[in-house]
């Protein structure tokens, strides 16, 4: 399943590692066509990023 998301949606990452919280992150930019990834995005913590989303994230639309 290939995720789709736009600037606002919120992604929300599972922790894949012993001690990984989960997170979530703002999508600020989409660069992939049609919403496919990769995004630019704000973690919780401020930290930004460009990241292709697996299948771990799921993706909280803003409407």
């Amino acid at each position: 399943m290939t995720v789709r998301a736009k600037v606002g949606d919120r992604l929300h990452f599972k922790g894949r590692q012993v001690g990984m919280k989960e997170h979530t992150a703002e999508v600020t930019a989409v660069l992939g066509e049609k919403g496919e990834p990769p995004y630019r995005v704000r973690h919780d913590n401020g930290h930004e990023a460009v990241v292709v989303p697996e299948s771990d994230c799921t993706v909280e639309s803003r409407d």
